[in-house]
């Protein structure tokens, strides 16, 4: 791992305008209350992502059914549940007992003691199959002590996905795969095919997890970095203002209505709803689009992440499960990660709501299965996607820490926010993207100044 500071400096950077985030009330109204006394509830707190919301549906009637174990969910959209994990896991206040966390949070995570290892409840589990989850996810929530403490419940990269009779339909053609010049250009002929619809959607909402992680693998494709191998900071270089500049404007002329509030949710209704002909963004999105509810099922394409500098751009990422240390369930906790994350519930998920439904890219054995590769058009795209990631070079220079869309530092979450406030308005028309980029170039050597030191 690049990540080398200490935990007294994850702490004091995790504290600053996270910690002191106020408590967000959860939309689901089913968890959150103490359960302290009872082995056989647990409380869960989670991203409002399609996957979960499927699970939360699932839950009673099978393993709480089969184990006896109420699960208690607190579901919350992701920036609120960012804030909230990490006020509950920095506090180590034992109100949670598992959290989606994230191969960006695991490491330093863990390496401040707030995770409890899931080698013993998890890992060593036979019917679970740690050697099926495949090799990138497992190493990436491994700490540096050697142990585990992270399941994925999902797996992702980035794709672009368009709709195959709108490009038809206009004589246009998606290379498997696309630069991004190619994209912007197929963004303006397709913008206006069909009432109502814009040529691309993008996220633009602020949150270092919303537009800059869509962003970032831009950054990266156009030959720039957060910061150099030495920690000099270079958000306002010239590669990573014309990635932003490009972005920028790629949404104000060919973007979906509202761009600068839309993150994945958003553009998740937007494509569903025909209100645009591409979206990039994770490839985990695939699985609603070609939901048989779904009013586009079987009318998108999947292509690679598009490119400039570099052979390839998708991103890493997995929302996975974390056990709080302070967690009084933890042999309860690990039940219902074994279960959450195992290939028993991924086939639950085929027979209740379709096998394109299901929370892939973690496993082996799914991309094996015939069956969902015939339910899922995008399964080959999503795996060539996810093989060819390499967390620790996305660009073309040397990193000083792991990443692709993100930077592996505990700063990078309140760095990135801050500068995506900025970006967010430049594409609402309410800044320039250089005025964002200055602030940020000012706050990012701040933090690179501690780490050269």
């Amino acid at each position: 791992m690049a990540i080398s500071h200490r935990s007294a400096r994850i702490a004091s950077a995790l504290s600053i305008g996270i910690i002191s985030a106020l408590a967000l009330s959860a939309c689901s109204g089913a968890g959150g209350g103490s359960t302290a006394g009872d082995q056989n509830s647990i409380n869960v707190l989670m991203v409002n992502n399609p996957q979960m919301e499927d699970l939360q549906k699932l839950t009673a009637d099978n393993f709480t059914k089969e184990t006896g174990i109420k699960v208690n969910y607190t579901v919350l959209p992701e920036n609120d549940v960012r804030a909230k994990i990490s006020q509950e896991f920095s506090s180590q206040a034992g109100q949670y007992d598992v959290a989606s966390l994230s191969n960006y949070e695991i490491p330093f995570y863990s390496a401040n003691g707030w995770l409890a290892p899931l080698d013993d409840t998890v890992g060593k589990n036979a019917e679970f199959n740690q050697a099926d989850i495949l090799p990138a996810y497992t190493a990436s929530l491994t700490g540096k002590d050697g142990k585990l403490y992270g399941e994925p419940f999902y797996g992702e990269s980035s794709f672009m996905m368009y709709r195959k009779d709108i490009f038809d339909a206009k004589g246009l053609t998606m290379p498997e795969k696309p630069t991004w010049d190619q994209i912007a250009d197929l963004a303006a002929k397709a913008d206006g095919a069909a009432p109502g619809m814009k040529g691309i959607c993008l996220r633009g909402q602020p949150g270092w997890g919303q537009i800059f992680a869509p962003l970032t693998t831009v950054v990266n494709t156009f030959g720039g970095t957060w910061f150099d191998k030495d920690w000099n900071a270079k958000v306002n270089a010239p590669e990573f203002t014309a990635a932003t500049e490009f972005y920028t404007k790629l949404l104000r002329d060919h973007g979906e209505a509202g761009a600068a509030q839309a993150g994945f949710a958003e553009c998740l209704n937007t494509m569903t709803q025909s209100k645009a002909a591409m979206w990039y963004d994770a490839t985990s999105a695939a699985g609603s689009l070609e939901a048989s509810s779904s009013p586009v099922k079987g009318k998108i394409g999947y292509a690679q992440a598009p490119v400039k500098e570099t052979k390839s751009s998708g991103w890493l990422w997995t929302w996975s499960w974390g056990v709080q240390a302070a967690s009084k369930k933890q042999d309860a906790a690990g039940k219902f990660i074994a279960w959450a994350s195992s290939k028993k519930y991924e086939e639950l998920v085929a027979s209740k709501l379709g096998w394109a439904k299901v929370p892939s890219g973690k496993r082996t054995s799914t991309y094996q299965n015939a069956e969902f590769q015939q339910a899922a058009p995008f399964f080959a795209a999503e795996k060539t996607a996810i093989e060819n990631t390499d967390p620790n070079n996305p660009g073309v220079q040397p990193r000083p820490a792991i990443g692709v869309q993100f930077v592996g530092i505990p700063e990078f979450a309140d760095l990135g926010t801050t500068v995506s406030q900025g970006v967010s308005s430049a594409i609402a028309g309410q800044g320039s993207v250089a005025d964002a980029l200055a602030k940020g170039q000012e706050a990012a050597q701040k933090i690179g100044d501690k780490y050269k030191k």
